[in-house]
């Protein structure tokens, strides 16, 4: 899968997880009508119901700037014209270029950025108008697996687009690009069949009573011989939980970020193969210690090779997981090496600054 932007930028969105390729998918409604879901009785929801709610609350997102462009999807999440997106769907054009937004009723409109968060891949949009059918959250965050889901967008920039499924699975951990560069983690994510492709990157996953469950993120499709990957779904995609969503866009809209931990340090990580290469340990080579930060509290300096986390390998994709599930002022547990010393320290994770 290709980045869920079909604009004319790179695809810069391929990783290799676990022998799939998983790549970033892109990109109260009146009265919702209820359907009659409850576990163990309903296979799949009444599509046609959920699409007559949730449509109108559903946007097709155009973002472009530093001659790149492309699309995605966002929902409409307050009546006064407030949007949940993806980060990367909106990422080029982050600081000075343009955000539109496609209505459901095909009206287009200038938007402009609350807030992103690269971390969870979450960003809040807002367009000039007031009294929009906007999508009711599940405040009971119910969902079990097997349960009938419905996912809204515009793959491919197909405007309006409606795919069903099930939830596969609860609470995955995938590791996916974020736009900035490095690696962040999508935790607890929900795993659906449901058919997510790029452009429908930030788009709703609702239930089907119409409610918000997740904002469609990312996708697997298997690679060929080469190495590359395929092409549309292969029905294992990922949505960021609508606890998370909830979260970051609150703050998004009160403080205009979102908080995180922060370890104070620049770190690159030393492949098993690069360790061997060098006669180095595998870990997180640290490249700069912020003063004052965490990592400088606990006594680490430029050039030591963090080997350990938490009692876990140090890698790239433990350091992005760490940071996206502990709360600030937690404890973590460091092993490092410091030249041919073996030392290990306490870290107190601080806000991100």
């Amino acid at each position: 899968m290709t980045d869920s932007s079909p604009g004319p930028g790179p695809n810069w969105r391929t990783l290799l997880v676990g022998g799939l390729v998983t790549a970033l998918a892109g990109g109260a409604v009146g009265a919702v009508v209820a359907t009659g879901f409850a576990p163990g009785r309903a296979t799949s929801c009444d599509a046609v119901a959920v699409a007559q709610n949730v449509l109108p609350a559903v946007v097709t997102v155009f973002a472009s700037g530093g001659g790149s462009s492309g699309s995605g999807s966002g929902a409409i999440v307050a009546a006064d014209g407030v949007i949940l997106t993806n980060d990367h769907v909106i990422a080029v054009a982050a600081p000075t270029g343009t955000i539109e937004v496609l209505l459901n009723n095909g009206e287009l409109l200038p938007a402009s950025l609350v807030g992103t968060d690269p971390i969870t891949d979450l960003a809040v949009l807002r367009i000039d108008r007031t009294n929009l059918p906007s999508l009711p959250l599940d405040a009971n965050r119910s969902l079990v697996v097997g349960q009938p889901v419905v996912a809204l967008g515009a793959p491919l920039g197909l405007s309006g687009t409606v795919t069903a499924g099930i939830v596969s699975a609860l609470n995955r951990d995938v590791p996916v690009p974020k736009a900035s560069g490095g690696t962040t983690v999508l935790a607890g994510a929900i795993q659906t069949d449901a058919a997510i492709n790029p452009g429908n990157s930030g788009g709703p996953m609702v239930n089907c009573d119409g409610q918000l469950v997740g904002v469609n993120t990312a996708g697997a499709t298997v690679p060929n011989e080469s190495g590359v990957a395929g092409g549309g779904s292969v029905g294992i995609n990922f949505a960021v939980p609508v606890g998370t969503a909830k979260r970051i866009s609150d703050e998004l809209l009160t403080r205009g970020r979102a908080t995180h931990p922060w370890i104070g340090a620049k770190t690159a990580e030393i492949s098993p193969a690069l360790a061997s290469r060098l006669g180095s340990s595998p870990g997180l080579f640290v490249q700069e210690v912020t003063a004052g930060g965490p990592a400088a509290a606990a006594g680490l300096a430029s050039g030591d090779v963090i080997t350990g986390i938490n009692s876990a390998p140090a890698t790239s994709v433990t350091l992005a997981f760490l940071l996206v599930s502990a709360a600030v002022g937690d404890q973590v547990t460091i092993d490092y090496r410091r030249g041919a010393e073996t030392r290990q320290a306490t870290l107190t994770l601080a806000e991100q600054p």
